[in-house]
């Protein structure tokens, strides 16, 4: 056993809290968000591959993307992206425009129908964690905070820190 130092740690490190333990633990928690996340995309108004809301978020937080960097941001080939900005835009849900001073490129963006798909997704997603997190004691949401916090920090990702809310701590 190893004994944990720091303010307010004095815990003591069992068998089952070090690093392989928890990563399996993570991984299940993680898995079963997916499949939460997925579930809840899927009921949106408007039902998405995978790949297709990926390429939306990715429109949304970069916009004027060429078919090239959108296809590399996601980590796919050329003519699958084709394709998938093809089904897209068929939806009504991505728009290509010349590029004013390349003639040959053609940038890719949101349409209006694809912002409000994105924000119906996301309003699904977040209402089913927010039912997840409700079923948690607050000390366990505060401790789940926490930790995500201090695993992105020790990734190099530091979130803003929230505020707390009364009675949590």
């Amino acid at each position: 056993m190893t004994r944990l130092d720091g303010p307010g740690d004095d815990r003591v490190e069992r068998s089952g809290d070090g690093p392989d333990a928890v990563a399996s633990e993570i991984a299940d928690a993680v898995e079963s968000l997916t499949n939460l996340w997925s579930l809840a995309a899927q009921e949106a108004a408007v039902r998405l591959s995978l790949h297709q809301l990926r390429a939306l978020r990715t429109l949304e937080t970069t916009p004027g993307l060429n078919l090239t960097t959108l296809a590399e941001r996601l980590d796919i080939g050329l003519p699958t992206a084709s394709r998938l900005c093809d089904r897209l835009e068929a939806a009504g849900m991505l728009e290509r425009t010349l590029h004013p001073q390349k003639r040959r490129e053609v940038r890719l963006s949101l349409t209006i129908q694809g912002r409000r798909v994105l924000e119906d997704v996301a309003s699904r997603r977040a209402d089913v964690l927010t039912l997840a997190l409700a079923a948690m004691e607050p000390a366990e949401r505060s401790a789940l905070s926490r930790g995500m916090r201090a695993f992105l920090a020790a990734r190099g990702e530091v979130p803003p820190t929230p505020k707390e809310q009364p009675g949590e701590r």
